[in-house]
C-alpha cells in the first residue's frame, strides 16, 4: 500500500520517518522550507534525519497518487485542508492523525472527513504517543479506529511498524473523544502542578477527568471500554504527566501565572471550549472541563477553579 502523510509538523514528520520501515512516504506541506536539501525537519523535530526514503514535497499532486493519505493537521484546520483539496483526495482511505472537537460544530476528526469527502474511506489514528519517540524508534502502541472493519484490519497491516504496534477498533466516536478529551484533563493536571497544589491532587484530577471522559463517551453512544484502552486512558496517563505534552505545559503556565507560546498549536484550548459548550447543550456535568474552559477564556483563576470543584456536593464514586 502506498502512503503519503499530509502535514509535516514533528506528528506527521514521526509517522513518515517511522513508516519507511515499510517502504517509501511522501510528506507533504504547503511550505516545506529546507527539509528537502537538509533531510531535518529542524523547526519540528530537530535531531531527527529523514530517511532516504520520504520524498518532501509541497506538490499535492504528487502526494494524491498514494492510496492512503494521514492527514497530520490540526484539527482546527482540517476541514480547511479537506475543503480546499476534496477533489484531490476524493475516494482516498485518508487516517485523521489529529486529537481534538472542532470548535465551529463540536464533531471529531472522522465526521469532518466524512461530511467534507463523503467518498473517503475514514479513519483515525490515535493514542498515547510523542512524535519524538516514534521517530527515534522507540516502541509505541497507537490505536486504529475505523467504522469499516475491512478497511481497518487493511489499514493496521499497512502503517504496523516494528516500533509502532496498532490495535484496532471500530469505534471511531470513542477514539476521537478519548483523544480529545484527554488533552483537556492535561490541561487541568498541568494547572494542578503550576499551581503547587502536588501530586495528589494530579492524580485526583486524572481520575475524575478519566470519569467525566466516560460520561460524555456514553452520552454520545460510544463504547465506554473504548476510553479504558490506549485512546483514552493510555493517552490520558502519557500527556497528563510529562512536559513533553504542549497540554500539560500549557496547564503548567496558567498554574504559574506565566504566559505561553501563541504559536504552539494546543489542540486542547480549543476542544475545551467545544465540549464546555456542549455541555451546556446537553446538560451534562463536566466539571473539570468547564473548569479548564474559564481557566482559558480568563473568567477563573486556578485558586477560584479548584475551590469550585472542592465545594462540589459530595457523592459516591
Amino acid at each position: 500500500m502506498s502512503v503519503s502523510v499530509l502535514g509535516a509538523g514533528a506528528f506527521g514528520t514521526a509517522l513518515a520517518i517511522s513508516l519507511t520501515q515499510n517502504g517509501p512516504v511522501t510528506l507533504w506541506a504547503r511550505n516545506i522550507g529546507d527539509m528537502a536539501r537538509t533531510r531535518e525537519n529542524t523547526a519540528r523535530l530537530p535531531g531527527c534525519p529523514l530517511p532516504d526514503a520520504i520524498r518532501v514535497t509541497d506538490d499535492l499532486g504528487i502526494a494524491c497518487q498514494a492510496e492512503t493519505l494521514l492527514m497530520a493537521v490540526p484539527m482546527q484546520k482540517l476541514r480547511e485542508v479537506l475543503t480546499t483539496y476534496a477533489t484531490q483526495l476524493a475516494g482516498k482511505r485518508l487516517v485523521a492523525c489529529c486529537k481534538g472537537i472542532e470548535l465551529t460544530t463540536g464533531v471529531g476528526p472522522v465526521t469532518v472527513i466524512q461530511q467534507i469527502i463523503p467518498s473517503a474511506a475514514a479513519a483515525i489514528l490515535t493514542g498515547p504517543s510523542f512524535a519524538a519517540d516514534i521517530a527515534r524508534g522507540l516502541p509505541t502502541a497507537l490505536t486504529l479506529a475505523c467504522g469499516d472493519d475491512d478497511v481497518g484490519a487493511l489499514l493496521q497491516r499497512a502503517l504496523t511498524t516494528p516500533n509502532l504496534r496498532l490495535y484496532r477498533t471500530t469505534d471511531t466516536v470513542g477514539a476521537e473523544l478519548g483523544g480529545a478529551l484527554k488533552n483537556v484533563i492535561a490541561i487541568a493536571s498541568g494547572a494542578a502542578i503550576g499551581a503547587g497544589l502536588g501530586e495528589s491532587a494530579r492524580a485526583a484530577v486524572m481520575t475524575r477527568g478519566f470519569a467525566e471522559m466516560q460520561r460524555l463517551a456514553t452520552h454520545l453512544h460510544a463504547d465506554p471500554n473504548t476510553l479504558a484502552g490506549l485512546s483514552g486512558f493510555g493517552d490520558l496517563t502519557l500527556t497528563c504527566t510529562s512536559t513533553q505534552s504542549r497540554n500539560y505545559r500549557l496547564g503548567l503556565s496558567l498554574g504559574q501565572s506565566q504566559a505561553f507560546d501563541p504559536n504552539t498549536t494546543v489542540e486542547g484550548a480549543a476542544t475545551a471550549q467545544a465540549v464546555h459548550a456542549l455541555a451546556l447543550k446537553e446538560g451534562l456535568d463536566l466539571p473539570i472541563t468547564t473548569a479548564v474552559a474559564g481557566l482559558l477564556d480568563g473568567r477563573l483563576d486556578v485558586a477560584t477553579a479548584m475551590r469550585g470543584l472542592l465545594s462540589r456536593p459530595l457523592k459516591e464514586e
